[in-house]
Order: structure tokens, then sequence, then C-alpha cells
């Protein structure tokens, strides 16, 4: 069965499926396993420290796959300046680029003289109407359930979907809470072209960096596993529950604002449990499709079971 469409087209990629950015965790291995399957995977630039090293991953990167790939630009949530990161992007030539976290018109506005897509990650209509303007090829909404950071408005996968879709005539990839063929085949009835995910792509062998700790919380999770936190700084994004975050909400009550709360929600306390497994000591982004997500296969496995899985519920359809 043929999975063409607009996203695919757009991207060159056999399955409308694309990795998400995952901060600390997006590098050449998960991405070259990714794109190896027929979907995109991404680099994490910002997670990275200098342009040399987001040079180094791209071309390691090149090196395992000869397929299409992204690099993503997660602006604004990591204080610092990111056009010398888009500047090594343009350099390699890099095929796709997504911009999170900020407003994409910089990126934008850099890249638009180079054959490079453009995807820009947004929680809001208005923001998916603005980035069309701006010259998005594709956004990727990502609705209250996804991991990570949200929009400030809690309106799920299952609203804002289609209410970009009316909005905007460039494609649109569904995000949040969807982790198998019945999410994928859920958010294209919904009238996506592709969907995002996040994190499904942490529980697999490939996501090397992820500590097991992390993974095995990911597996134990139910719907109620997960927690928004950074809500009273204007910020919501979503954690698997542990005594770290219940510190942060506790914080939070006291509306201290961003000082009382920069250690507790820094890059260093996620990398902490992320790396390391230290839930004492640090927090790890994941979205409510951790209750959907029961195994850790590898990365090719995880794609054609959730095509098989997209393509039996097709074939119910069509009787």
């Amino acid at each position: 069965m043929k999975w063409e469409s607009r996203v695919t087209k757009l991207l060159g990629i056999k399955y409308p499926i694309i990795q998400g950015g995952l901060a600390y965790l997006a590098y050449a291995d998960l991405a070259a396993a990714v794109s190896n399957a027929g979907c995109l995977g991404q680099i994490t630039a910002m997670s990275l420290p200098n342009p040399d090293k987001l040079r180094e991953e791209i071309q390691k990167l090149k090196k395992m796959t000869s397929n299409p790939f992204g690099v993503n630009f997660a602006i604004g949530q990591h204080g610092r300046p990111f056009e010398h990161m888009v500047e090594v992007a343009i350099e390699e030539k890099v095929p796709v680029i997504s911009v999170t976290g900020g407003n994409p018109k910089p990126v934008l506005d850099m890249v638009k003289d180079h054959d490079i897509k453009k995807l820009v990650l947004v929680a809001a209509r208005r923001q998916a109407e603005k980035a069309e303007e701006l010259g998005a090829d594709a956004v990727m909404v990502v609705g209250q359930e996804g991991g990570g950071h949200l929009g400030r408005a809690d309106t799920g996968t299952l609203i804002l979907t289609p209410q970009v879709v009316d909005h905007v005539s460039i494609p649109v990839i569904a995000s949040g809470g969807i982790v198998d063929g019945r999410g994928m085949m859920a958010a294209l009835a919904l009238g996506a072209e592709g969907i995002e995910m996040g994190t499904r792509f942490i529980a697999t062998k490939e996501c090397i960096d992820a500590h097991q700790i992390y993974k095995q919380a990911i597996l134990d999770a139910d719907e109620n596993s997960t927690v928004v936190i950074k809500r009273s700084i204007g910020a919501p994004a979503r954690a698997l529950k542990n005594s770290w975050t219940d510190e942060i909400l506790n914080k939070e009550k006291l509306e201290q604002g961003y000082e009382s709360l920069k250690d507790y929600i820094s890059g260093e306390a996620n990398k902490k449990y992320i790396y390391e497994g230290d839930g004492l000591n640090g927090f790890g982004w994941a979205g409510q499709g951790a209750a959907r997500i029961n195994d850790i296969p590898a990365v090719d496995e995880l794609i054609q079971s959730i095509v098989k899985e997209a393509e039996d519920i097709k074939g119910k359809w069509i009787k």
C-alpha cells in the first residue's frame, strides 16, 4: 500500500512519519534509523554546544543514511543565539529544517533562498496561519497531549488538527498523543497528511542516549503518569511525573517566578534524568501517549508495526 501525501512528496519520504526534535536525544544514530526506515529523522541542533558539533553530527548522519533528514531548531528555550547554527545547516545543504519553541521568522528568512524544506511546530490556529504567511512549507500541530513544550491553551490534538487543516493551505502534520497505527489513521481522518512522534521514538533501541530507567518509566506509564510543569511562567510543558516534578509544581504554587524554578527546570536537571536515570534530581519529557507504549523495538520494527496496523485499519474501512 502506498502512503503518498503532500508530506511524503514534500520531504521525499516513503511514510508520512516525522521524528520529533527530542532535546538532548535526537542525534545521528536515532535520526539515521528513522530516515532509513522511510520516515524523516531529525537532529536537535540547539542541544549541541556549538556549530562545529552540529556540523560533525550532520556529517555523521550523512554517512549513515542517503535518505532525507531534518535538523530541528528549538529557538527560544535555550536562551542563546541560533543564527550560527542555522548557517551550518545551510552550508551542509540540509534537506529539511524544523523550527519549534519561538518565532520562526528569523530562521525562515535565513533559509528562504536555499533549497531547504521548512516545517514549523505550532500549537494554535493563528500560529499556523502566521507560519504559512512567513513561508513555512508545512506545519506540525501539537495538541496538549504532547510531551515537552506545548501551547498555552489546553487544546487537544483531536480538535486542533482539523481546526488548523481548515485554515491553512499548506500540509498539516499532527502531533501529540500519537504513538501507533491507530493514532496515525486518526490523524489522517482529521485531515492531517502526516504525523510527528516524539515520546514513541525515545522508547527505541536506537535512542542510545536515553537511560534505561527513562525508557522503563515510559513503558510503565499510564494515562495519569505525566504532568504539565512551567505553567506559572507561561511555558507549559509535559513531563513524566516524579518527585522532581512534584517539587516543581509545589514551587509554582508559590508564584515566585522563573528565578525560583530555573535550577529545577534547567537543561542540566533534564539531562540528570534522561542520561543518568536520576529521578531524585531531574525530570524527563514525555507525552500522554506514553500510556500506549509497551515495548522498546528497533526503529525499523516500530515503523513496520505502525504501517501494518494502519493498513489493517484502512482495509476494514474500505470493506
